[in-house]
């Protein structure tokens, strides 16, 4: 490797992409190339980085085989920035084979880090987390160090345990500090505001009230009934009833325990669960016959009684019910939910994110952007959709996850 080569890569490696581009924007040979590629991703200009990496992996030859793989994991990430969310898992996992055989682990840790950024992404939690917990951080360099604690952080947000990814954040922190990159200091310090934000609202006698990470934990450890429109469950203390396929039954329940401990009328019900303006014995028969069905899967949490007007919840071993609901309630809140993270997401990738078809996926797009809530750049398969994130909310939060307990 020349002389130009090493110290592009050294601005490179302290996220100076343009003294990178001073030593090598002339050159076309593969380590240039390469070199030109990730300074193109830094700078934000991802499909112009994407091209030159695939030159470089071209122009390096068959017996660079290291070369080409480094190309492979540059290309990885570049796609997980863009949100391609279905760039072929076994080119990077190869790559990775490659890497190690070769001996660069440093590498071979960074695309390991950026399948478990993709799981984490889509909210396949217990994948990520068993990859995270077999790579050593004993050997990897301050960068990647801040890489795993962020990855660990993200994994702990995401699963209510807010000591835990207090602790991760401190370590990721101290490493980033250590690495002395601008752009790995500044995503560790939006994980801490993310940390700090309201990620869902308690609703109890009519009230409601933001509520942080922290918070939510001690109230799902707590002994009081919860209605949980986040996951759509009741928790009971160790009791966990899932409605998440009855959602009738869900907002009886939740209508129910927003209103305790006073009871709630037939008509509010009615119009909640149902949709119905106008009632007659044929909807109040249905009613009776759901709430039968909700006072049964309830049984060992509380109990559904009726009133002279209505029907009431009476918790069976607290005095406490509450609904915890999510920061933003509209139709097509997840779409948004994945949107909000400023990236620019195709309607390909949200359907994978979703676990929905891209049909579904894209009809909501179009209300959200008749609605002038997302915007639209591009044509085609290049097309692009965006949205600024929701203020005061840490909106990564309602990304699809079990809680614990799911």
């Amino acid at each position: 490797m020349d002389s130009l080569i090493t110290a592009a890569a050294r601005a490179l490696a302290t996220g100076n992409p343009l003294s990178a581009l001073n030593f090598i924007a002339l050159r076309d040979d593969g380590p240039a190339l390469a070199l030109r590629g990730i300074a193109m991703a830094q700078l934000g200009d991802l499909d112009r980085a994407k091209a030159l990496l695939r030159r470089a992996a071209r122009a390096f030859g068959a017996r660079e085989a290291m070369a080409r793989a480094r190309c492979v994991v540059a290309e990885a990430e570049i796609a997980l920035a863009s949100r391609d969310l279905a760039w072929p898992a076994k080119a990077l996992d190869t790559a990775r084979t490659t890497l190690e055989l070769h001996g660069d682990r440093a590498n071979a840790a960074h695309a390991r880090y950026l399948e478990i950024r993709r799981l984490l992404l889509i909210g396949r939690l217990d994948e990520a987390e068993c990859m995270l917990a077999k790579l050593d951080l004993t050997a990897l360099p301050p960068a990647l160090r801040a890489v795993h604690e962020l990855a660990a952080a993200g994994i702990a947000m995401r699963r209510v345990r807010s000591k835990a990814a207090q602790t991760a954040l401190d370590r990721a922190e101290e490493s980033a500090r250590g690495a002395r990159i601008p752009a790995l200091a500044a995503e560790v310090e939006q994980a801490f505001t993310v940390l700090h934000k309201p990620v869902a609202r308690l609703i109890a006698r009519g009230k409601d009230r933001p509520l942080l990470l922290e918070e939510v934990e001690a109230l799902l450890s707590s002994k009081a009934l919860v209605v949980d429109a986040c996951r759509y469950v009741v928790r009971g203390g160790e009791k966990l009833i899932s409605l998440a396929t009855r959602p009738v039954l869900f907002a009886l329940a939740r209508t129910l325990a927003e209103t305790w401990p006073e009871d709630v009328p037939r008509e509010v019900l009615l119009a909640r669960a149902f949709g119905a303006k106008f009632t007659d014995e044929s909807h109040r028969a249905r009613l009776r016959v759901e709430i039968g069905r909700l006072r049964r899967l309830l049984r060992a949490v509380a109990r559904v009684s009726a009133t002279k007007r209505g029907f009431a919840l009476t918790p069976v071993r607290t005095r406490k019910v509450v609904v915890l609901a999510r920061p933003v309630e509209e139709e097509h809140a997840a779409v948004l939910a994945f949107l909000a993270d400023g990236e620019l997401w195709s309607s390909s990738a949200l359907a994978l994110a979703l676990g929905a078809s891209q049909r579904t996926v894209q009809r909501a797009l179009d209300e959200l952007a008749a609605s002038g809530k997302v915007q639209a750049f591009g044509r085609g398969r290049a097309r692009r959709w965006v949205t600024p994130p929701m203020p005061g909310f840490a909106t990564t939060l309602l990304l699809p996850a079990p809680l614990p307990g799911g």
